[in-house]
């Protein structure tokens, strides 16, 4: 087979296989379970920007102050973005942001951010097959392994913004496409993709942290009961935990 080919292989299945192994998981939960994965969706969320995903940009050489900036602007766009979507359902002085999911919001910019994140695994498969073929496929089962917990938190995210499990497993699947777009991308024009690297992953990490902090983390706090905290802390460091380990177990 072709580079090209076991390029074209691996994007497809490592797009696919972490989407139906996390909806396999997500969407078989008892609906009830919902909240308490959300505070599990925050760990992953937030362990993917601060675990794998910034140190990553780091290590590429791109300038720190650089990589910084470009969070602070993809900060800034999704509140933009956010706002966009408010504008959209508030009429007069109601806004149906009160009500008890947040019609998209947060599902819609975790499923931009994770077109991002998708694209730039696409760009490191491709790398990792153009170096050795072995390697790409060591790469690309890291990367699947890497992806479920993500996935498995960016279903929960969808549900919990409303969306139904079909619509949630169909924009989740179409976003994993983008990670076929990064693999022939990065075939082609390597030199120029893996430059950009660096500031996709910074996107996609500002627009994780975003979902985190300024739509997720919130919401917990109407339950300040002792018994609630405890649970949200436990699942949120289950949530990091989950993808430190799973990266320092492929890493090693």
């Amino acid at each position: 087979m072709s580079v090209l080919g076991w390029i074209g292989l691996a994007t497809v299945l490592g797009g696919v296989l972490s989407v139906v192994v996390a909806g396999l998981f997500a969407l078989t939960a008892n609906a009830s379970l919902v909240p308490a994965f959300v505070s599990y969706a925050i760990g992953a969320l937030l362990g993917a920007v601060f675990v794998e995903i910034l140190p990553h940009a780091l290590e590429s050489g791109v300038p720190a102050p650089a990589l910084m900036a470009t969070i602070l602007g993809g900060i800034l766009a999704f509140f933009v973005l956010e706002k966009l979507v408010l504008w959209r359902h508030c009429h007069g002085d109601e806004c149906e942001v009160h009500v008890a999911h947040d019609h998209g919001r947060s599902g819609l910019m975790i499923i931009v951010g994770d077109t991002f994140h998708n694209f730039v695994d696409g760009v490191l498969i491709a790398a990792a097959f153009l170096t050795d073929i072995n390697l790409g496929v060591v790469t690309a089962l890291a990367i699947i392994a890497h992806e479920i917990p993500q996935e498995v938190g960016d279903f929960v995210i969808l549900l919990h913004s409303g969306y139904s499990r079909k619509k949630a497993l169909a924009l989740n699947l179409l976003s994993s496409l983008a990670m076929v777009v990064g693999g022939i991308i990065g075939y082609l024009s390597l030199s120029s993709a893996t430059t950009a690297v660096p500031y996709l992953l910074a996107i996609a990490a500002a627009s994780m942290i975003y979902v985190a902090v300024a739509d997720l983390i919130p919401g917990l706090h109407k339950r300040p009961e002792l018994r609630a905290t405890v649970q949200q802390v436990v699942l949120i460091a289950l949530g990091v935990g989950t993808v430190t380990l799973a990266r320092y177990f492929f890493d090693a």
